[in-house]
């Protein structure tokens, strides 16, 4: 199977992007499976229904969210008619709108367990155990036996953390790649047991930023250590980043990775 994760998608420039090009590199890469990381698609905070839409119309077959999945409030109520848009399944306790994970059905109808789970390193809030949550999902939906691939989203600060859970998922997840922080990792590999993994896949956005922001504003605060306006997310050209994985239907196992960064700033890299 031939599988395209794209990291968080940031503002209008990467939902510009994501429109653009996801549908030509669906159709060059032949892809079977997409996966978009979507929490900050909105304004760079949180992601709305209407914008949902046009993700998954450019081609996405699933999104997940992140610390920041119900920040536009419309999502608590569109999240629960569209079960494609993954939050993370940690994200609190009770009564959480949508579900933090879920099996799709790919092409030629192979079945695909997609996850997210939030880190607790250096995050604003305590949430709960990643590994036991993503331990229970996984020993559900066994690589190469009730799932033909397997892919986790580990949303989270430390890549102490987001390696952890790759080695901790080793041999029993197709993929686990990092999403939150923005910048691309270079440490794309794959793992003794057959895990592709990468500490983060970056954004979708404009590089010329900081982390996805127009410059002007985090300068002022690292500088003088004072607020004078909001964030905004930056309008240039956006990279779209991310990574490129094949498996092996009847094993589940990653037997190619490759990072992803097309258009934009970046150098270019992918699959071709």
């Amino acid at each position: 199977m031939k599988i395209l994760f794209l990291g968080d998608v940031m503002g209008r420039a990467g939902r510009a992007a994501v429109k653009e090009n996801l549908p030509r590199l669906r159709e060059e890469w032949r892809l079977d499976f997409v996966v978009v990381n979507g929490e900050n698609a909105s304004n760079g905070m949180g992601l709305s229904g209407d914008h949902a839409k046009l993700i998954l119309e450019a081609g996405a077959d699933c999104i997940t969210l992140g610390d920041h999945a119900f920040d536009q409030k419309d999502m608590m109520q569109f999240i629960q008619t569209e079960p494609r848009i993954i939050r993370p399944i940690n994200y609190a306790h009770g009564d959480v709108p949508g579900r933090g994970s879920r099996v799709f059905e790919a092409r030629a109808g192979r079945k695909v367990l997609v996850a997210q789970a939030l880190g607790q390193v250096f995050m604003k809030r305590p949430f709960d155990d990643p590994f036991s949550a993503l331990d229970l999902e996984l020993r559900k939906h066994p690589r190469g036996g009730m799932v033909q691939a397997s892919i986790i989203d580990i949303h989270c600060e430390a890549t102490s953390e987001k390696m952890g859970v790759g080695h901790f998922c080793d041999g029993r997840a197709s993929l686990v790649v990092g999403t939150h922080t923005h910048v691309p990792t270079a440490d794309t590999q794959i793992l003794p047991g057959g895990t592709a993994f990468q500490s983060d896949a970056g954004m979708c956005g404009d590089y010329n930023s900081v982390i996805g922001m127009e410059k002007t504003e985090p300068l002022r605060r690292f500088v003088t250590g004072m607020p004078k306006s909001r964030f905004t997310p930056a309008i240039g050209e956006a990279t779209l980043s991310g990574v490129y994985v094949e498996t092996d239907d009847r094993t589940g196992a990653a037997t190619r990775i490759e990072m992803v960064r097309q258009g934009g700033r970046l150098s270019q890299s992918g699959p071709l």
